[in-house]
């Protein structure tokens, strides 16, 4: 029966979901991974058994027997407390017919084994971009630091890469065939080999460099792609640039994390933009053109005669690029009136000649609030 509680070591409950049991296991290796722990000979031992614990709680049928029986091969079926799979201390109480059957459908005979191979973990890293980056796209060269596989000996742990032997047992396939004696006769499994641990090779010599682990830490650098139209805290996945994986698996991928510096006037709404534009009151009383910035560059807006302040003009096709698509958000350009800081006496009595002209009616929102403030006054609301 295992002795070891496999739950404990991961660090999660028993009924953990495989995702948190893989997260778990991730964590873990990285922390005790030997390349990373050179100095302490303590962390191969720890890593050997999380990798343990992860091969059984990864496999279905080797958890099922792990949880049911204490064994992920199944092969005890009874134990000295009486409380294996079934089975009570003394005797054969059989939880039934059905449990018997179970029992005997774990034992293959093989195809259940899970290599020694676990894929790298993925490497998140930040990156930040202009606002116009992201509205046109861009290239950016990054360099972050990554477990890769060791240079000097292919990834193979053994000295110029040369310096192992095929194991014996496996004949180099990493899996070989046990015969177990149990109750009910002789059973053959097959599984990681335990001579090589899965490798299918036997080391002579290790490789100095990495000490045998086959990994390495190295600055990687890559380009990253920015498309046109990503947004602020969005992700881009660049698949098997993580780090390498342990005994020969697929590397984990590079999750790079956009940053967008905010543009000084213009806001960003999905995929339109925004912009509150301060022009001369006098501009919204005989009309004019004015500049409107772009996320790069300008265009021209006409703004008609007796336009009113806050105003809101729709410039189509101005605005974000949609990922993926040839489509555009626009942009909303809300117009406001600014009034001057001080004037002229000249301009006083220009004003109060241009007030005296023009007929109160006309201002139809100040006539309808008036209206609605002196009906408040009146009914005492």
């Amino acid at each position: 029966m295992a002795s070891k509680n496999y739950y404990e070591i991961l660090g999660v409950d028993k009924n953990a979901s495989q995702d948190e049991i893989k997260s778990a296991y991730r964590k873990l290796a990285k922390k005790y991974h030997p390349d990373l722990n050179k100095d302490n000979p303590e962390a191969a031992e720890k890593f050997k058994e999380i990798n343990d614990a992860y091969s059984v709680l990864s496999d279905a049928t080797k958890k099922s027997n792990y949880d049911n029986y204490g064994d992920p091969n199944g092969s005890q079926f009874f134990g000295g407390n009486g409380s294996s799979g079934g089975f009570s201390g003394g005797g054969f109480n059989f939880g039934g017919f059905d449990d018997l059957f179970n029992i005997f459908g774990n034992f293959g005979g093989g195809g259940g084994a899970s290599s020694n191979q676990t894929q790298g973990e993925d490497i998140s890293i930040k990156i930040n971009i202009s606002f116009v980056e992201s509205y046109f796209g861009a290239t950016k060269e990054v360099v972050y630091p990554m477990v890769s596989t060791c240079e000097h000996c292919k990834g193979t742990g053994a000295k110029n890469g040369t310096e192992y032997t095929t194991c014996s047992e496996c004949g180099g396939s990493g899996y070989a065939r046990y015969t177990e004696n149990t109750m009910f006769g002789r059973i053959v499994q097959t599984g990681p080999c335990r001579t090589c641990g899965g490798k299918g090779k036997i080391i002579k010599q290790k490789c100095e460099h990495c000490n045998g682990s086959g990994l390495d830490r190295i600055n990687k650098k890559v380009s990253v792609n920015i498309p046109a139209g990503i947004a602020d805290g969005q992700i881009i996945k660049m698949r098997g640039l993580g780090n390498a994986g342990y005994n020969g698996g697929p590397n984990g991928d590079l999750n790079v994390y956009v940053t967008v510096i905010p543009h000084k006037l213009l806001v960003r709404d999905n995929y339109d933009l925004k912009l509150k534009l301060y022009v001369p009151f006098y501009m919204l009383l005989s009309g004019g053109e004015i500049e409107v910035p772009l996320a790069k560059g300008t265009t021209t807006l006409k703004i008609p005669p007796l336009t009113q302040s806050g105003t809101v003009f729709k410039l189509k096709g101005k605005g974000f690029k949609h990922l993926n698509s040839s489509t555009y958000g626009n942009l909303d350009v809300t117009i406001v009136a600014e009034s001057p800081k001080s004037l002229s006496k000249e301009n006083k009595d220009l004003i109060e000649q241009l007030k005296n002209n023009l007929n109160v009616n006309d201002f139809v929102k100040f006539k309808e609030y008036s209206k609605d403030l002196s009906n408040i006054i009146v009914k005492g609301e």
